[in-house]
């Protein structure tokens, strides 16, 4: 396995079956608090800028040559977008000064099943970067659905805490 493949698999967990997309997601879900835990939103956003890096070139370079960019077993598109949905409620946390230990469950639950079904389901302009037949459009539907799914986790967080009835 060359280690562009190794990579775009993130570390094999690719591999696993049924759903290596699903996998990949809860993998990254428990990775991404263990980031937060450690170093909070400035280390959790620095990871993911660094996973997106790297699933861009490791996409391309596995891929090359390949007419179907997209392969299933390819998941670091999954965790960039997981990681990015993440941000969104470790960002809130930060902002309000709650220490790095507190990420409640509710939060990493909702981003997991928000990116989960914008992943799958694919609205609006997820498809249309889905569409794409290269492997930027690989990493560009799941940063996509990272990004709406970050935005659903923090409205259903406002809403739950009752923010819109005040």
């Amino acid at each position: 396995m060359t280690p562009a493949r190794f990579i775009a698999t993130w570390f094999g967990v690719g591999l696993l079956r049924p759903a290596p997309g699903t996998w990949a997601s809860a993998v990254a879900v428990m990775l991404g608090v263990l980031i937060h835990r450690l170093g909070h939103f400035p280390l959790l956003a620095a990871a993911t800028v660094a996973v997106t890096i790297l699933g861009f070139w490791s996409v391309e370079a596995a891929s090359r040559g390949d007419a179907h960019k997209d392969r299933s077993e390819f998941v670091i598109d999954e965790v960039a977008g997981q990681w990015l949905a993440l941000s969104f409620a470790s960002a809130g946390f930060w902002f309000a000064g709650a220490p790095s230990t507190m990420f409640p469950w509710p939060a990493p639950v909702a981003a997991f099943l928000f990116f989960r079904l914008f992943d799958i389901w694919k609205p609006w302009w997820v498809g249309r970067l889905d569409r794409r037949t290269d492997a930027a459009g690989v990493m560009l539907d799941d940063l996509a659905a990272g990004a709406l799914a970050g935005v659903c986790t923090i409205l259903a967080a406002a809403i739950a805490h009752g923010v819109f009835l005040r």
